[in-house]
């Protein structure tokens, strides 16, 4: 009689107390489109009924279900794979804990990879499915190792599987690789998984990964009992995870990889320890200690250069743990959990910004040579990591500030009082920006935090407001049982907030429960129904460390609410309140408002005279879009006037204009109804534009840069893809044009018709062009007001950094100088002052160290007064070269990534270094060599500047304004 064949695949369930979920995870194994798979089910010794369950399967499915258990529970996941990889019969192994299920094509799709590619390791796409969220969220587990199907011959490939991937659950192993390694889980101890699937990628002689789900992971985030690895309040729980980041940084040492040593640093620094960070608020002093303890002998074997490859936050907090500096370290953590919080005074040492003051200096000379050595080197190290000065912290005036707000009091009164709470705290002062004789008022506001039912807030005064050294402390009361109302069911959650005045000025703060156990008790409220409901609020701190209020409902009539939730009424009131949010989102939606536009707004009659301005999509008042609306103010024409903004805010904006939020309905109503549309990139592209309205596209630049369907990726898109961008183009009526060189460039990647070129150049530059003549009639330069706003002496140059826009900078945009900031204050402070303005889609941070010497003027709306200011123009790519040549003032092209530029990205429609009306410099000290020599170089170029303004802005004639003004709007003029 001939045997069963062996399984292509053996998939090990592991099970401790699931018997109701059990079977879900078999079937998901059974129900696979690979049929030649079984089913190796082992339980950790059970107090339910999983064995009996598993036994039952067994029973079922003879052959393809099998049932075992372990002499004594093993308390973790180890012993249980160990034991299923012994009893696994099959070519390859895969594992399931019971709670998960397999994706159903997962063992053939991994079965296929392994056996094409001769893989020891199959890995695939793990989903954490989150069971008991309405919306059914998942969320892929480091999605981009999966993007494509690759195979690797070793893991120093791509070193962030082995660090990112620490799952064993999402791999299926050659099960003859797992013996002839001997690789098994670590038995006894948290966190098997990151040291097995270590072993495994090391030992693999080849890794294959697939882009394909295999494996979903289930989590139910209330789940009344936590998952071993979200028992973060045992500090057994945090010595297993340091455990076991000790063995795999041997096994590392062991194979000669340190180069995947330091990227588990990083991720250690940046993860690992974050988790636990986190908690530290919530721990006792006990538990912070022996914490602390542990991390620090593990922190010491960190590569120090793993420090510069995380956000300051993260290494802050790794080095103040390893001091115990527990003052600094607290805060510190308050902002690794609320990132733009400011939580530390900050302080200001020979012109750079640090976390605190301690740890900046020496504790002495060390022992002999090399303790001197070694102690200069722990200093260099703590000023290097404790430097936030890029973070610009020290450029925020107070009302861009979210400042720590610590709890240091909180009291509940008795008898005729009852329902009153008093508290106090401290609000950090980060580099005095409150100055002791601020004028200071303040006020507490609760509300309720699910949107949709603050039918009002609750807000009381704060009785005491002073200065306390680094601090702003404060003092209030709040009387509840008469302020706070909840309705008792929906609204169960109150936050509450400091709204501090600062001369006038606000900043929002909240409070920080900085200690466990100081805001405890209960406090008595008028419920807006009835008493029956709920009558007494308690105080409980948010994940993010905050405090709130929680509305306590009575037994019986929690009770009730339940049954009510569960039963019709529930679920008719469920349905209503998600329907009206479903509409409500709706309403508010893109798609709906762009639907409100075609059908109902433009429907309505055009409103003669009414002009919509906007400038780069709304971000600033500026450039030939103001430059034409201040021509039609000065000539009295009779017209109404829009101005889209977005942001924060109007500020900057015209206050005699009619000002729109971007994409808000006022401005679709407006868009609709306009005779004119002038803006210098391009409204909205799904908004199409009426007959009767004539748009005017000022454009913002000439073009080094290719443009439009001159772009690669333009030339890419689909066939459809491309008539949609066209269609966008075709509204402009008009294009200005400043040269012939804009209509070879701009109006033929725009695929722009003759009629449309308006040949009068370009409003902003008609102040240039009269400025170089008033200078040329004269004789004299007038540097006018904005030279003593910005604080710019008589006797100091003018120049002024103008880079182009940069992608990289991460989430903040954040744009890195080129070249050495302080260096260039202290060769040139003497001489010049430096403005930067980096593109407005970027940001800088410059230290307090150049204060006076370098000026970041990034937000000022117009470049156009910093062009006329300026005595010369540092730039790289950027279009402004072509305004500022008008002036004829010496220009220097800082172009230190020029063949990265040019070559890797969108390419350019000349050479510009064998056109640049200036020196073209490379490197940080050419430049300054150039810079040494202004008037040199004034004189050197120019006749090249002669004719580059002749070949790029031959129709800026500074008329183009009333040029326009003359074609379109003369017979607005008022009699």
């Amino acid at each position: 009689m001939n045997e069963d064949p062996l399984p292509d695949v053996s998939v090990v369930v592991i099970v401790y107390n699931d018997a109701a979920r059990l079977p879900t995870a078999v079937h998901s194994v059974l129900a696979q489109t690979l049929r030649n798979v079984e089913v190796v089910i082992v339980d950790d010794r059970s107090t339910d009924a999983s064995y009996e369950v598993a036994r039952a399967l067994a029973a079922r499915h003879p052959g393809r279900v099998r049932a075992f258990r372990l002499d004594e529970n093993s308390g973790g996941c180890g012993a249980p794979r160990n034991h299923g990889i012994t009893r696994a019969r099959g070519t390859y192994v895969l594992f399931l804990d019971s709670d998960d299920v397999l994706e159903r094509n997962a063992c053939r799709n991994m079965l296929e990879a392994a056996e094409t590619t001769g893989a020891d390791l199959v890995s695939g796409l793990c989903v954490r499915v989150h069971v008991d969220s309405r919306a059914g969220k998942e969320a892929k587990w480091y999605p981009w190792l999966y993007t494509r199907t690759r195979t690797l011959e070793s893991v120093s490939e791509l070193p962030d599987l082995l660090v990112f991937d620490t799952l064993s659950t999402n791999k299926c192993y050659r099960r003859a690789f797992l013996v002839e390694q001997g690789l098994e889980f670590p038995v006894g101890i948290h966190y098997e998984d990151l040291l097995f699937s270590a072993q495994a990628y090391v030992a693999a002689r080849r890794i294959t990964l697939i882009p394909n789900r295999v494996y979903d992971w289930n989590v139910v985030d209330k789940a009344p009992t936590k998952s071993i690895s979200n028992r973060r309040a045992e500090i057994a729980n945090f010595a297993h995870r340091m455990e076991i980041h000790r063995r795999v940084d041997r096994l590392l040492a062991d194979r000669g990889l340190p180069e995947l040593k330091f990227f588990k640093d990083v991720k250690f620094l940046k993860h690992d320890l974050v988790l636990h960070l986190r908690d530290l608020p919530l721990r006792d002093a006990s538990y912070r200690e022996e914490f602390a303890a542990i991390a620090r002998a593990y922190l010491e074997s960190i590569d120090r250069a793993a420090f510069d490859e995380v956000e300051p936050i993260h290494a802050i907090c790794a080095y103040l743990l390893q001091k115990s500096d527990w003052d600094n370290l607290l805060p510190a953590v308050d902002t690794l959990t609320n990132r733009d919080k400011i939580s530390a005074p900050l302080v200001e040492r020979d012109g750079r910004v640090y976390w605190c003051a301690e740890h900046l200096d020496g504790d002495g000379d060390g022992d002999g040579d090399d303790g001197a050595d070694a102690a200069g080197a722990d200093l260099a190290f703590a000023r290097h990591v404790l430097d936030v000065t890029e973070l610009g912290y020290h450029a925020k005036p107070v009302e861009k500030m979210f400042l720590r707000n610590a709890l240091t009091r909180y009291d509940e009164t008795t008898g005729e009082a009852v329902g009153t709470v008093r508290m106090a705290g401290r609000i950090i002062n980060p580099l005095g920006v409150v100055p002791p004789g601020a004028r200071l008022t303040g006020e507490l506001e609760f509300g309720a935090r699910r949107k949709g039912v603050r039918f009002r807030t609750f807000r009381c005064p704060v009785g005491t407001l002073r200065h306390e050294g680094e601090f702003i402390a404060w003092e209030a009361s709040a009387d509840l049982a008469r302020g706070l109302r909840p309705l008792g069911i929906v609204d169960a959650v109150w936050d509450v907030r400091l709204r501090l005045c600062v001369d006038g000025v606000r900043t929002t703060t909240r409070l920080t429960v900085s200690e466990p156990g100081l805001a405890v008790g209960s406090s008595p409220v008028r419920p807006r129904l009835t008493r029956l409901v709920a009558d007494r609020v308690v105080p409980e701190v948010s994940a993010r460390g905050h405090l709130s209020f929680r509305v306590l409902t009575r037994e019986k009539v929690d009770e009730l609410v339940g049954r009510g939730v569960r039963g019709a009424p529930g679920r008719l009131a469920k349905s209503g309140y998600r329907k009206a949010k479903a509409v409500r989102r709706k309403l508010t939606s893109g798609d709906t408002k762009i639907r409100i536009y075609h059908e109902v707004f433009s429907r309505m009659p055009l409103k003669k005279r009414l002009v919509v301005f906007e400038s780069h999509l709304g971000r600033q008042y500026s450039d030939s879009p103001k430059a034409l609306y201040e021509e039609m103010r000065r000539q009295g024409l009779d017209f109404e006037a829009v101005w889209s903004y977005t942001g924060s805010g109007p500020a900057g904006f015209p206050p005699e204009a009619t000002l729109v939020r971007r994409w808000s309905l006022p401005y679709l109503k407006a868009l609709a109804r306009a005779e004119f549309w002038v803006d210098n990139q391009s409204y909205p592209l799904k908004l199409t534009k009426r007959p009767g309205t004539t748009y005017i596209q000022t454009w913002h630049g000439s073009a080094l840069k290719r443009m439009g369907f001159d772009e690669p990726q333009w030339k890419l898109r689909t066939r459809h893809a491309q008539a949609e961008q066209q269609r966008v183009l075709d509204r402009f009526d008009r294009f200005l044009i400043r040269s012939e060189h804009d209509v070879r460039t701009l109006a033929r990647a725009f695929r722009l018709k003759e009629r449309t070129l308006l040949r009068v150049g370009y409003p902003r530059n008609d102040a240039l062009v009269r400025a170089r003549a008033r200078e040329a009639e004269t004789g004299l330069r007038e540097r006018g007001p904005l030279a003593a706003e910005l604080g710019i002496a008589d006797d100091r140059a003018v120049l002024l950094y103008a880079p182009t826009f940069r992608q990289h900078g991460g989430r903040q945009r954040r744009f890195e100088l080129p070249f050495d900031v302080e260096r260039f204050a202290d060769e040139f402070g003497d001489r010049y002052v430096l403005l930067v303005r980096s593109h407005y889609l970027n940001h800088v941070v410059l230290p307090p160290s150049v204060r006076g010497r370098v000026v970041d003027v990034s937000a000022h709306h117009d470049v156009t007064p910093l062009l006329a200011l300026a005595d010369g123009l540092i730039t790289d790519y950027s279009s402004v070269m072509f305004d500022y040549a008008l002036l004829g003032r010496p220009m220097f092209f800082f172009a230190y990534d020029y063949e990265e530029y040019v070559h890797e990205g969108r390419g350019t429609y000349f050479d510009l270094l064998e056109r640049a009306p200036g020196p073209v410099v490379r490197t940080e000290e050419e430049l300054y060599v150039a810079l040494a020599s202004l008037d040199e170089q004034a004189v050197k170029y120019a006749e090249a500047r002669e004719g580059f303004v002749a070949e790029f802005g031959e129709y800026d004639k500074g008329t183009a304004a009333q040029s326009i003004v003359d074609q379109f709007f003369s017979q607005w003029r008022r009699a």
